[in-house]
């Protein structure tokens, strides 16, 4: 019996064994894939274990197994191991779309007249434009605007470069080229919409700020020299070259607050208007003295105030009361002329060529006068307008803009105030308030500047192709512009400044323009 229990048990161990050894071949295969997989783990028990922990691997594989087991297992294996490859290789299927919008291959294009598209444009030929063009040239603006793309926009965090940006240019400029024919010449060089590129520099007045608020700012028509002027009874010369603008000169008129100091057609002399009599001043540059004017053959008003000079040489265009306009020369001190319009004259513009004469009159109608003939052209009422404040005509004969109490400035072609009773207003800028009470235009015609002294920070800068107002300006953690009484652009338009209620004139240089 012993005997008989001793041979049944051995088959029994012999089996165990074998099961012990298979399921240890297993775990050893595991292993070797993970090791395989993971050579940091391999090389970690390498170190801690050294080879002793492989030896006993080792020694663990090699344990007998029978041989057609072993060959039938290690067939499963790769069988399995191939199914498993061919599965992860198979592209996933493609799922069919549930419906199909034929208007998504149809190709747009977008109407580009509109005002909030027009400024994208380069030329009236890019009356349309295509979804796909329209959007490189937006990025292509912003960037310009941003200088530069920014890194999170660019593919892959690669800075883009200046070369990268002058190549796309010159690419989207030759594509530019082939699909129109003209306004080729000087696109490029035409101000773009939206963000006016611009630096903020020392004030123009920093070497002398005024003691009391300022009335008037003007720039020299030919040199780099700007004039301030205001109620603490002072003439000032400054040299601008925005870094330090130096004081050339200060002429003090006794007991004379300054209403409105301008410069002369030729630049060589300096007129200045006081608050409360007739008599101004004629300031000579040349010859560095100060001439009162006490009295003007011809001239019957209370007081002299508000003037504008004539584009012709030596000669004033002085606003006097019960609606009366009156010209006179500087050389001879006496009125050649007059002319009289219905109700009182806020303010007055010229023509460039000085042969117009644009009267904004304070019931919101506008008088059109032949300077040379002193015949009323035309009138025609401010459309909107109760009553008017201000009045600016562009350098190159091209746009009116008349201001009025409400704070609504209208933009028209003077053409069409010369040519019809009623002309509609190209476009009403409503971004102030409260009373329009200084509008000046830069020299190219491309900016206008609208602002009023009833408030501060009231502002405006026009960008006029796009009929729209620049959204940067004004922008600054504190106050800087505060009331501002007057404004005036550079011959050339590199230059911006504004005279304010604190004696201050802050000023800015516009980085689209090259020059003074």
């Amino acid at each position: 019996m012993a005997s008989a229990t001793k041979k049944s048990a051995r088959p029994l161990a012999s089996k165990a064994r074998t099961a012990e050894a298979r399921e240890r071949r297993k775990n050893s295969k595991r292993l070797a894939a993970l090791s395989e997989k993971e050579p940091a783990v391999q090389q970690l028990e390498e170190l801690v274990f050294g080879h002793a922990h492989a030896t006993l691997e080792d020694e663990d594989v090699e344990a007998p197994l029978p041989q057609e087991e072993e060959e039938e297992e290690e067939q499963a294996v790769l069988l399995q191991s191939d199914d498993e490859a061919e599965a992860r290789l198979r592209p996933p299927p493609t799922k069919k779309a549930a419906w199909v919008d034929e208007d998504d291959d149809l190709e747009e294009d977008v109407d580009m007249k509109h005002p909030f598209r027009s400024y994208l444009t380069r030329g009236e030929a890019e009356s349309s434009m295509s979804k796909e063009k329209l959007r490189h040239r937006m990025r292509d603006q912003f960037q310009k605007a941003m200088g530069g793309a920014p890194a999170w926009a660019v593919s892959g965090g690669r800075k883009v470069t200046k070369d990268d940006e002058e190549e796309e240019e010159e690419e989207d400029d030759d594509d530019d080229l082939l699909r129109r024919t003209g306004n080729l010449v000087g696109s490029s060089d035409q101000l773009s919409g939206g963000i006016l590129r611009m630096k903020r520099c020392p004030g123009t007045n920093t070497a002398r700020p005024s003691a009391d608020a300022l009335t008037s700012l003007q720039f020299h028509p030919s040199a780099q020299v700007a004039l301030t002027a205001g109620l603490d009874c002072a003439l000032t010369l400054f040299q601008v070259d925005g870094k330090t603008n130096g004081q050339i000169q200060s002429v003090h008129l006794d007991r004379f607050p300054v209403h409105k100091a301008r410069f002369t057609r030729e630049g060589d002399a300096v007129v200045a208007t006081g608050l409360k009599n007739k008599m101004f001043y004629v300031y000579d540059m040349i010859e560095g003295r100060v001439m009162p004017v006490q009295h003007v053959r011809g001239l019957q008003e209370a007081r002299v105030k508000e003037f504008c000079v004539c584009p012709e040489g030596g000669a004033l265009m002085l606003t006097g009361s019960r609606g009366y306009l009156h010209k006179l020369t500087l050389k001879t001190k006496e009125v050649v002329s007059s002319m009289k319009m219905n109700g009182e004259v806020v303010d007055v513009a010229l023509s460039a060529d000085g042969s117009k004469v644009f009267a904004h009159s304070e019931d919101g109608e506008v008088y059109v006068w032949d300077a040379r003939s002193n015949r009323c052209l035309g009138k025609f009422p401010d459309d909107g307008c109760v009553a008017g404040t201000a009045i600016a005509a562009s350098p190159d004969g091209r746009y009116l803009a008349c201001g009025s109490r409400s704070g609504v400035v209208n933009l028209y072609r003077q053409e069409a105030c010369l040519n019809s009773a009623n002309p509609r207003p190209l476009k009403a800028f409503m971004n102030l308030v409260t009373p329009v009470t200084a509008l000046a235009f830069n020299p190219s015609s491309e900016i206008l500047a609208m602002a009023s002294r009833h408030e501060d920070e009231a502002v405006k800068l026009v960008h006029l192709a796009g009929a729209s107002v620049f959204s940067n300006f004004p922008i600054f953690k504190r106050k800087v512009l505060y009331r501002t009484s007057c404004m005036d652009f550079s011959p050339h338009g590199g230059f911006f400044s504004l005279a304010n209620n604190k004696g201050h004139a802050p000023l800015f240089r516009l980085l689209h323009y090259k020059s003074f």
